[in-house]
C-alpha cells in the first residue's frame, strides 16, 4: 500500500509540472495548426502520399505541399515547396509518376507530374476550361478528366448582365448559377497529351472511377429533367471510347453516389440515401452493392440505422470497408459481401476520418481525438500504427481540456448524448460554462479534435457540444424529429443537458452562454428567445425570420418540400412560426454578438443583420461583425483568429468566470 501510495503522489506531481510547463491555447494558435489531406500509398507499398497545409501568419494565407513518407515510417520527404500550393496527389499505377494539381503562374489549374527518379514537376495538361477531379487508367496510359467548359472572359461578355432561368439560382461560394457550363469527362492521353471528350449533354458529371480493367468508367450525375428541383443523382457507366454510350445503372430517386468498383471488376459498391424524394436534408447513407453490368441493388447496411461512408473493398474483394458514424463516435467496420454481416474492425472515444487500401491487405487511415489533432496511421490487422507526427510540436507546448461524454434527459423524456470540455486546471465543479451548439442540423459533436471548443475551454468555460434531436448517429428517426418542426425539440435537448449539469454541480447556471456557427447560430437564436438564462450569445450565420430567407438563400428545395410555398394552404403560418426569434424579439434579454460573411449565400448575412438590428432596436447589448469577401466558411486565417478572440471578448464581458 506504503509503496502504491508514494507511486501514485509522484505521478501526481510530474503531471503538475507537466501542465505547468505548458501554457494554454490562445487565438494565434491559429496559425500553429497543420492540416493533413489524400493519404495514397505506392502501388509498390513502400510509401505513402500526402498533403500537408500549413498558415503564413504574415502573409495571411495558407499554403498546401506535397510531402512522401515511407511506409515504415522512417523517412519523410517534402516533395513541392511552391507558394502556388498544390493538392489532390495521386500515383500513376506504375509507379513511375506522383501527379498532383497547382495553378502555377497565375494560370489556371492543370496536372504536374513528378517523377520518381527525382526532378522538378512537369506540366502535363494545358486544358481551357476549369480542371476538377481526375483519375488514372489502371495501365497509366490515359487519365480521365473532370472538366468544367470554359467561362467566355471576352469584353462583350464582360459588359453583359447575368441573365438568370434556373429554379436553383444561387450557391454559397459560387454566387450566381447564371451561365449554362457544365462538368463533363475527357480522356486524356499522356504521351500523346491529346485530349477527346467522353461526355456530353446538359449535366454536370463527377465521382469519376475506373473499372480494374480500363475498359470502363463509373460516374455520378443527375440526369432527371430539371436537376435544379430535385436531389437525385444516379450511377452512370461507360466505355472508356470517345462516342461511347452510357448506360444508366441505378435508379432510386435519391441520391447514388461514392461508386467502387470490385477487384473483379463485376460488382460496384456505392452509397445511397435513405430518402427518396427531391428534398434530402435529414438522411443517412447506406452501403449499397449492384451488379456492375445492372440488376437489383443489395442494400447491405439497411438494418444498422447509422450513417457510413468512405466504401473501400477489401484486397480479396469479399467485403467492403465503411467508416460509421455512432453517438460521439466514428469507428472502422466491414461488412461481408457474401452474408451481409457487419464485424467492427476498430473503434473506441475517437473519430476516423479516411481509408485507403494498402497492396498488401492494410490500410491507412487518419484518426483524431480530442487532444489530438488529424494524423495518419496504418491500421495493421486491427491495430493502428502512428505514421505522421505534424501536430506534435504544437500539442506538446499547450495544455488541452479533458472531455467525457455526458447524458441528459429532456423535458419530454428524450436521451441526449454531450460532450463537456473541462477547462485545464478546473477540478471540474460548478464551472461558468459555454454552449456551443454544431451546425447541420445533420451533423455532430464528436471525439474529434476541436479548436473551436478548446480554445474557449483554454479560457475558463466549460464548453458542452450538445447532440440535439436533428443531429446524426442516433439514428434516421432522431435526424428527422425536427422535419419542418425547428426551434423546438432542439431547444429542449439544449435546456435539458444544461438544467442537468447544473443540478449535478458541474456548471454554474447563473454564469452560462451559447453560440455556434451556421444551424449553431440559428439555434442559438431560437434558444435565447425561448430562455432568459444565458448571459451572453454569440450567434454566427444565423438566421430568424425564416419567411424572409424564401428565395434568397440557396435551399429553395428545403423550403419548397419540408415547409411548402408562403402562399399555398396555410403554410404561412408555419413559417410565421418558425420564425419566432424575430417576431418575438421582444422575448430576448440576452446580450448577443451576430457574426457573418459578406458574400454567403448559404445562409445569407441578412439572417444576422435582422437579428441584430432588432436587438438594437430593443436596447438589448448587441454587435453585428461582417467579415469582408468570406463565404459561410470562414477560412482566411485572420478573420478566424479574430473570430476566436471576440467569443472570448465577448463572453467574458458578461460571463463571471472563476480564477483557475
Amino acid at each position: 500500500m506504503r509503496n502504491k501510495f508514494f507511486f501514485t503522489v509522484i505521478v501526481s506531481f510530474f503531471t503538475l509540472l507537466s501542465i505547468a510547463q505548458k501554457r494554454n491555447l490562445t487565438p494565434n494558435d491559429i496559425y500553429r495548426i497543420k492540416s493533413t489531406g489524400a493519404g495514397l500509398v505506392s502501388p509498390d507499398g513502400n510509401w505513402f502520399v500526402y498533403t500537408l497545409t500549413t498558415i503564413d501568419s504574415a502573409k495571411n494565407n495558407r499554403n498546401t505541399d506535397i510531402w512522401m513518407m515511407k511506409w515504415d515510417g522512417t523517412e519523410n520527404l517534402q516533395l513541392t515547396n511552391s507558394p502556388d500550393g498544390e493538392g489532390n496527389p495521386q500515383w500513376s499505377p506504375d509507379g513511375k509518376y506522383i501527379s498532383f494539381t497547382a495553378s502555377r503562374g497565375g494560370g489556371s489549374s492543370q496536372i504536374y507530374l513528378l517523377n520518381r527518379m527525382g526532378g522538378e514537376a512537369i506540366k502535363l495538361t494545358d486544358v481551357k476550361g476549369e480542371l476538377g477531379d481526375y483519375a488514372w487508367s489502371p495501365d497509366s496510359k490515359k487519365i480521365a478528366l473532370l472538366q468544367r467548359d470554359p467561362l467566355d472572359t471576352s469584353r462583350e461578355q464582360k459588359n453583359k448582365p447575368w441573365v438568370i432561368d434556373r429554379y436553383h439560382f444561387k450557391q454559397d461560394v459560387s454566387g450566381y448559377l447564371y451561365d449554362k457550363r457544365k462538368t463533363h469527362i475527357y480522356l486524356f492521353d499522356v504521351k500523346e497529351k491529346k485530349l477527346d471528350t467522353l461526355t456530353r449533354g446538359n449535366y454536370d458529371e463527377g465521382n469519376i472511377k475506373w473499372s480494374p480493367d480500363g475498359t470502363k468508367i463509373a460516374f455520378v450525375a443527375n440526369r432527371t429533367e430539371d436537376p435544379d428541383k430535385n436531389e437525385n443523382a444516379d450511377i452512370f457507366v461507360i466505355e472508356a471510347i470517345p462516342g461511347a454510350t452510357v448506360k444508366q445503372l441505378t435508379t432510386w430517386k435519391g441520391t447514388d453516389n461514392s461508386p467502387q468498383w470490385s477487384p473483379d471488376g463485376k460488382t460496384i459498391a456505392y452509397l445511397r440515401s435513405t430518402a427518396d424524394g427531391n428534398f434530402i436534408m435529414y438522411d443517412q447513407p447506406v452501403l449499397c452493392t449492384i451488379p456492375a453490368d445492372g440488376g437489383e441493388p443489395v442494400l447491405l447496411s439497411k438494418d444498422l440505422d447509422r450513417p457510413v461512408g468512405n466504401p473501400r473493398w477489401t484486397k480479396e474483394g469479399n467485403a467492403v470497408i465503411v467508416l460509421v458514424t455512432d453517438d460521439c463516435r466514428r469507428y472502422i467496420a466491414s461488412y461481408d459481401i457474401a452474408s451481409g454481416k457487419m464485424n467492427r474492425i476498430i473503434e473506441g472515444d475517437r473519430v476516423f476520418n479516411s481509408l485507403e487500401m494498402h497492396p498488401n491487405g492494410s490500410w491507412v487511415t487518419t484518426m483524431s481525438d480530442p487532444q489530438t489533432p488529424s494524423e495518419f496511421y496504418a491500421l495493421e490487422n486491427g491495430n493502428l500504427r502512428r505514421l505522421t507526427k505534424v501536430q506534435d510540436e504544437f500539442i506538446s507546448s499547450v495544455n488541452l481540456s479533458s472531455v467525457k461524454k455526458i447524458v441528459s434527459t429532456s423535458k419530454d423524456g428524450n436521451k441526449v448524448s454531450s460532450l463537456l470540455f473541462i477547462p485545464p486546471g478546473s477540478d471540474g465543479k460548478k464551472m461558468p460554462a459555454v454552449f456551443y451548439i454544431h451546425g447541420g442540423p445533420v451533423g455532430q459533436d464528436d471525439y474529434g479534435f476541436d479548436l473551436t471548443r478548446q480554445m474557449l475551454a483554454a479560457n475558463g468555460y466549460a464548453v458542452i457540444g450538445v447532440n440535439y434531436r436533428g443531429s446524426n448517429g442516433r439514428g434516421i428517426a432522431y435526424s428527422k424529429a425536427i422535419e419542418a418542426d425547428w426551434g423546438n425539440k432542439e431547444v429542449l435537448d439544449v435546456l435539458g443537458a444544461a438544467d442537468q449539469l447544473t443540478k449535478d454541480g458541474i456548471i454554474d447556471g447563473n454564469n452560462l452562454g451559447i453560440g455556434g456557427w451556421s444551424y449553431g447560430g440559428i439555434l442559438t437564436d431560437y434558444t435565447i428567445a425561448s430562455d432568459t438564462r444565458f448571459k451572453a450569445a454569440c450567434s454566427g450565420a444565423g438566421s430568424a425570420m425564416q419567411l424572409s430567407l424564401v428565395g434568397v438563400d440557396q435551399y429553395i428545395t428545403q423550403f419548397e418540400n419540408e415547409i411548402g410555398y408562403p402562399w399555398k394552404d396555410k403554410n404561412i403560418e408555419k413559417y410565421l412560426k418558425l420564425s419566432y426569434p424575430y417576431l418575438k424579439a421582444d422575448r430576448i434579454k440576452t446580450p448577443t454578438l451576430f457574426l457573418t460573411g459578406e458574400k454567403d449565400f448559404n445562409v445569407p448575412a441578412v439572417g444576422s443583420e435582422q437579428m441584430y438590428q432588432a436587438l438594437r432596436s430593443l436596447g438589448i447589448s448587441t454587435e453585428l461583425i461582417v467579415y469582408p469577401g468570406q463565404f459561410h466558411g470562414i477560412t482566411n486565417p485572420a478573420y478566424q483568429k479574430d473570430r476566436l478572440e471576440r467569443y472570448n471578448k465577448w463572453f467574458d464581458k458578461f460571463i463571471s468566470k472563476k480564477s483557475f
